[in-house]
């Protein structure tokens, strides 16, 4: 007998090893599991592209100082799939060594891989040439989405296959599109049951595919009803009451968990508005409670990081028809954009260490700062010499940058005249922000920011008209990522009648640093005042380290160092310098290039500082 009770204590074991085995995290009885104990969730927001790669660990380490216990990010498939079939996992894009580097610091991770993902991203996450295919309807039950959605996700699950729970790896969950009910409901003229078998479709697919862990969808708590799918765990964003939470999670998965898949320590900021600051001892009194209630939640951002290159987003209001973001995704997060703690970083710690009764790790030592007082910038080029040296493509109508085949940057576009034309120059399907030129010199400028798309021109017979026109980011959120498209979209009128005929088109993506020996004809002379030019310079260095590049006194572009695009700067503010990560700076020459579409001030030098100006709006903007 007691030989029989042997065997079957034996096999309750082993069939609870392989219950385990299979399944190392569960959500049931309204609980998270984590090898078969209870798990409390606290998650903290990090984007690997908004980071330099160098760093990643860095920026892991602190947040778990913080008290986190989870790592939560977003996948953005246009990093990945710049063009249909090239794929890129390398560099800051290398997702599955972001994770690998979380799990062996002993986090968990949540996944998020979309396909939409917001995030402030440019077009939300969205490849820019999807546009571009026939018939394509996004985020729709629709045949040539799907499939392009199915190839993303299948590609994405060779990379982290071997990183899901189910196989011993980090990740405990997925979501399963992103705050779709958001969408939903702004979309009224889309048919109802397209939603909702969008979603069904989705969470089939990736079930399909391989993502054998717990599936989740997050939406506002107001806006869970849209989003929400059969089989997917129910979460909520942005919702700060407790009773409010589990009230909107009932609904749909009812007894919990209860979690918060967003929660805001600090918000978002646009050019030309001021940078929103949120209280630090608010955020702390939530938390507290959170912890209190058992309310699982993750911090978005608790850190953001850096919009390098064109990769922002944009928003818009009743008020504008654009707010593109800032550069920095500074967030006015725990951890700020150079991965420095902050006041609101050791007030949240000590809150979460209270709470759980818990000693937390030393936060890691903060990287090295640096100034650079002095950098000279010994040579320049006028951009539009450089751009009319290109052959055109030329059209009865000015085309957008999607028909041109050019995902971000700027498209100059030009129009003889052989006969005078004067009075308003209108162009109402501008996206998104012009410098008009006549023969060269500058008319004026156009804006989306401002919803200015009038002004008075003159223009003599045989004269050129030069427009160059910047794409400041694709709209992230809401019912116009499905038809912004960057450019001219529309028609050019003057006093009212369309200008046809004769249009010459040359794009400038500005994929790569300009560099003395490509066809960028460099010299010493002074760049005519009111002309887009780059000045380029190098500078010295004895010692590397973090520092922020001065704009100040310049007017709108972007810059390289070293050959990275560190983004763009706008003298409106409220930004007004640019991060400079000290792993992409050099002992010895470094090289810097400006592109400075307003040129309203030769530029000579500039200068790097310590610490950031991030709050500093123009007097004329509010």
């Amino acid at each position: 007998m007691r030989a029989v009770r042997l065997i079957t204590f034996l096999a309750a074991i082993l069939v609870a090893a392989n219950t385990f085995a299979e399944s190392p995290f569960e959500v049931r009885d309204g609980k998270f599991w984590k090898d078969g104990k209870e798990v409390y969730l606290i998650g903290g927001e990090l984007h690997y592209p908004r980071i330099p790669r160098e760093y990643w660990r860095h920026r892991i380490r602190m947040a778990k100082a913080m008290g986190i216990n989870t790592l939560s990010t977003y996948v953005f498939w246009n990093v990945h799939e710049t063009e249909p079939g090239k794929w890129d996992f390398s560099g800051m894009n290398d997702v599955s060594e972001f994770i690998r580097i979380a799990g062996e610091e002993g986090l968990m991770v949540l996944l998020r891989p979309g396909p939409y993902v917001c995030a402030e991203w440019d077009f939300g996450g969205l490849p820019w040439w999807l546009r571009t295919i026939e018939g394509l309807e996004l985020r729709q039950d629709n045949e040539a989405y799907l499939h392009r959605v199915r190839l993303y996700l299948e590609r994405l699950y060779a990379e982290v296959k071997d990183l899901l729970a189910s196989n011993g790896g980090p990740i405990v969950m997925v979501q399963c599109e992103n705050e779709f009910g958001s969408f939903y409901l702004q979309c009224p003229e889309i048919p109802s049951d397209s939603h909702h078998s969008y979603m069904s479709k989705l969470k089939e697919m990736m079930v399909e595919i391989g993502y054998d862990v717990p599936l989740y969808t997050a939406d506002g708590a107001k806006k869970i009803g849209g989003g929400q799918v059969p089989g997917a765990l129910t979460c909520v964003d942005g919702e700060k009451v407790p009773e409010k939470v589990r009230e909107a999670i009932d609904c749909y998965s009812p007894g919990g968990p209860y979690f918060i898949s967003e929660f805001y320590p600090g918000w978002l900021a646009h050019w030309a508005e001021k940078f929103p600051v949120v209280d630090a001892d608010v955020t702390a009194s939530y938390v507290k409670r959170y912890i209190e209630d058992g309310i699982h939640f993750s911090f978005f951002m608790i850190h953001g990081g850096t919009n390098f290159g064109f990769w922002n987003g944009a928003n818009y209001n009743s008020r504008k028809d654009l707010q593109p973001d800032l550069t920095s995704y500074d967030y006015n997060a725990p951890i700020n954009e150079a991965g420095q703690a902050t006041e609101k970083y050791y007030i949240l710690r000590e809150t979460i260490s209270r709470s759980l009764g818990k000693t937390l790790p030393a936060p890691p030592e903060p990287n090295p700062v640096i100034e650079i007082p002095d950098i000279r910038l010994s040579g320049s080029c006028d951009v539009l010499d450089h751009l009319k040296q290109q052959r055109p493509l030329v059209a009865d109508r000015p085309m957008d940058f999607e028909e041109l085949g050019q995902g971000y940057g700027y498209v100059l576009y030009s129009r003889h005249f052989n006969q005078p034309e004067n009075g308003v120059l209108s162009i109402p399907g501008l996206h998104d922000f012009a410098t008009v030129y006549i023969d060269g010199e500058i008319a004026g400028t156009l804006n989306r920011i401002e919803n200015k798309y009038d002004i008075e021109i003159d223009i003599p017979i045989g004269s050129t008209l030069d427009i160059l026109v910047e794409n400041m980011g694709r709209i992230n959120f809401g019912e116009k990522i499905l038809d912004d498209r960057k450019g001219i979209t529309g028609s050019v009128c003057i006093e009212g009648s369309e200008i046809t005929g004769g249009w010459e088109m040359r794009g400038l993506p500005m994929s790569e640093m300009p560099d003395e020996s490509s066809s960028w004809a460099f010299s010493k002379d002074s760049q005519e005042s009111g002309r887009p030019a780059v000045y380029a310079g190098s500078f010295k260095l004895k010692k590397i380290g973090d520092t922020f590049l001065d704009m100040s006194r310049a007017g709108k572009g972007i810059v390289f160092i070293n050959g990275h695009n560190l983004g763009r700067y706008w003298s409106i503010g409220p930004q007004q310098t640019l991060y400079v990560p000290g792993v992409w700076l050099k002992k010895g020459r470094n090289e810097i290039r400006i592109f400075e579409q307003l040129n309203n001030n030769t530029i000579k030098k500039i200068k790097a500082v310590s610490k950031p100006v991030l709050m500093n709006l123009k007097p004329n903007h509010k």
